[in-house]
């Protein structure tokens, strides 16, 4: 097993003119300009960054309201009178957060879908 790092870049070939005086430019084979990195300032102009929504952030405060809104919901149901009949109220209990959760969770990524559909037609005035 050898512990050589792989070089990162293409290897070096002697007489090779395409590489600059400082090795991180290379002249263009056709036109012989150099080729350099671009600054993100440059290409991009603020004003037309898109205001997307973050999914994940959805999806887990979907989630989290909907276990909570799942307990409280399913402890108000237990607490009555007539939930005495159930033989087994823990089944009872996850049945309604897990729905809970699923119903909370897939709202929260309709609205989510919305916010970033609101965020393409704003961008696009």
């Amino acid at each position: 097993m050898s512990t050589e790092q792989p070089a990162s870049g293409p290897p070096s070939v002697p007489g090779d003119e395409s590489v600059g005086t400082d090795g991180d430019e290379r002249l263009d084979d056709q036109t012989g300009d150099q080729t350099g990195e671009v600054e993100v300032d440059d290409v991009i102009d603020p004003a037309a960054v898109r205001r997307a929504p973050r999914y994940k952030a959805f999806f887990w405060t979907g989630a989290i309201v909907g276990i909570v809104l799942g307990l409280v919901l399913g402890a108000v149901v237990l607490s009555t009178p007539g939930a005495g009949g159930l033989m087994k109220p823990g089944v009872y209990l996850s049945v309604v957060v897990l729905g809970t959760t699923t119903f909370t969770v897939l709202f929260a990524g309709f609205l989510a879908v919305m916010a970033d559909r609101r965020s393409l037609r704003s961008r696009d005035r």
